[in-house]
């Protein structure tokens, strides 16, 4: 008996594993989405790293609607023209994620779950 002589064993909980869109705006197939859309360079790269969009308390969104992108290290942490570095592609890629969100869904929509709109009018 593997219920530890307890009279009532207690049943094995499995902790719900959360669901994660892939991200709207690009594959994971080795290629940097800022390498592409600013130098036009479509190589493989042998690291890329998870990038969510819309951080800290957003975090969660993003992953849950497939707010994130694919960075080379030296667009996502690594130097001058990294997002976390560098505002101006910060705001690029979260403007790009409106955008692609407002394919299917209102700005109202965007506004309600987000909290801002990110693109200008």
């Amino acid at each position: 008996m593997n219920d530890g002589g307890l009279m009532f064993p207690k049943k094995a909980w499995k902790k719900k594993r959360k669901r994660h869109k892939k991200s709207m705006l690009h594959e994971k197939d080795g290629t940097c989405y800022l390498c592409m859309k600013l130098n036009h360079d479509y190589r493989i790269h042998p690291a890329i790293q998870e990038h969510h969009i819309y951080g800290g308390p957003l975090r969660g969104i993003s992953e849950a609607e497939g707010f994130k992108v694919y960075l080379c290290p030296s667009h996502h942490v690594d130097g001058a023209k990294a997002v976390h570095n560098n505002q101006k592609n910060m705001r690029l890629l979260q403007e790009d994620c409106q955008r692609a969100y407002e394919r299917t869904h209102t700005r109202q929509q965007f506004i309600k779950l987000m909290g801002r709109n990110y693109l200008e009018e």
